[in-house]
């Protein structure tokens, strides 16, 4: 199993973290379900271009090089923190850590080999900014590219077309070269001159490495459909033949925030820091994304935020307070556990057998002992959890979250003297309050 994890140039939002726990929830699954799972995960932190979101991966600048330039650090420096800064959030929300977290650029060897056996089956050419893939000549060779894309820019023609050396407006950069004249703080030799990977190249390079030529779960976000998914089969199995690069895609679906788009011009790309900002659990977000399948959209607010931390602290509760032997365990509700997960990951069908099985007549150990089991799935830690401090920080979360809406309404009034009186009362309640720019 493969994971498409994160371009590590800034903190992962609520929406990528939600991918990454459809990813987690497959691994305990299937291990659940008596698999073994060796799993790989990337860390993207050289390639991945701003064009990207305009629907070019080919265009813009490096995100690494552009967030270096704006925190006045090195490239290697961002890539270093934000890939910590992903690991300790992946504890946080108790995440399996793969066997391996493979960085882009610790693996450019693999990349340039890859090419070269793309380039020597003639799927290849050089032009002036770097070494493109012909999907036209891969498909006049019998094969099909972008079947797995749900969005009309993948068709043939339907991408603006910036670079008119390019044979193919789909076609798309395996290796590109540093700029003439400027030296990238990223850059590598290679056969066919100085420069850095294309984005998709890595995973497909990485991939292969670590789990063969051909996988059996793929995950991503439902973005990646568009091209980068695409693109990972198509350079894939051009060197590979007609085997099928993986059996099975998983896309987790968009989350949504309080009914509309997550993103930073709307400022509410949340993190999990403005989840712990406000005194919730990074688990009590886990627990919200268990609410909604992965294939549909899921609407947070933090009112259904805040609803999910209750429900995890009453569950809290009750497996602390379930005392006595194990018994026999509750064999009906384990059995309808298990349809659920087997039913496409039926999260909220399994969720509502937890709460069945915690009103009915079964011995407390007995529905103690199954409610572990499950959570072998839902990784809700709560053999070891602290209601006391899950208590203590809801209490909290309310008061301090009406502090935080009354400050940020005096900021964008200007009133800057009354919005610090009230940072004060925040602070003396022990959180600490950083701020962003004001916008507008």
């Amino acid at each position: 199993m493969y994971t498409c994890g994160p371009t590590v140039y800034s903190y992962p939002t609520i929406g990528n973290w939600r991918t990454y726990v459809t990813s987690d929830l497959i691994v305990r699954a299937l291990k659940y379900l008596d698999y073994k799972v060796d799993f790989v995960m990337n860390l993207t932190d050289v390639g991945h271009l701003t064009g990207d979101n305009s629907g070019d991966a080919d265009t813009g600048e490096d995100r690494l090089e552009k967030a270096a330039k704006k925190e006045r650090k090195t490239a290697w420096e961002i890539a270093k923190f934000y890939s910590e800064d992903f690991e300790g959030g992946f504890s946080k929300l108790n995440l399996i850590k793969p066997m391996i977290f493979s960085k882009a650029t610790e693996h450019i060897k693999e990349q340039v080999e890859l090419i070269g056996e793309i380039e020597e089956k003639g799927f290849a050419y050089k032009i002036a900014d770097g070494v493109y893939f012909d999907v036209a000549g891969y498909e006049r060779a019998g094969n099909t590219y972008g079947e797995l894309s749900n969005l009309d820019e993948i068709k043939k023609g339907a991408r603006i077309e910036v670079n008119q050396e390019k044979k193919d407006p789909r076609d798309f950069a395996l290796w590109k070269f540093s700029p003439g004249g400027e030296k990238r703080q990223m850059e590598w030799e290679s056969p066919w001159g100085v420069g850095f990977p294309g984005w998709h190249i890595e995973c497909s390079a990485m991939s292969m490495k670590y789990l063969g030529e051909q996988l059996d779960v793929h995950v991503g976000g439902e973005d990646l459909k568009s091209t980068h998914h695409p693109n990972e089969i198509a350079q894939s199995e051009a060197v590979t033949g007609k085997k099928p690069f993986c059996r099975y895609w998983v896309h987790g679906a968009f989350l949504l925030v309080d009914g509309g788009r997550m993103g930073k011009s709307e400022g509410n790309a949340f993190t999990l820091a403005d989840i712990e900002s406000r005194g919730y659990s990074p688990l009590a977000l886990r627990y919200f994304y268990l609410t909604g399948h992965y294939r549909k959209q899921i609407n947070f607010t933090w009112e259904a935020l805040g609803a999910a931390a209750k429900a995890m602290e009453k569950l809290s509760d009750l497996v602390a307070g379930w005392k006595g032997a194990n018994g026999t365990e509750c064999p009906e509700f384990e059995e309808r556990f298990r349809e659920a997960i087997e039913d496409d990951l039926n999260m909220p069908e399994a969720l509502a057998v937890v709460w069945e099985l915690a009103k009915s007549d079964y011995p407390d150990g007995a529905k103690r002992a199954s409610l572990l089991k499950f959570d072998e799935v839902l990784g809700l830690n709560l053999k070891n959890s602290k209601t006391q401090e899950l208590k203590n920080s809801k209490q909290v979360s309310d008061e301090v979250n009406e502090l935080l809406k009354k400050r940020e309404a005096l900021r964008r009034e200007k009133r800057f003297a009354e919005a610090d009186a009230v940072r004060e009362e925040i602070e003396k309640l022990g959180h600490r309050v950083e701020d962003d720019k004001l916008e507008g």
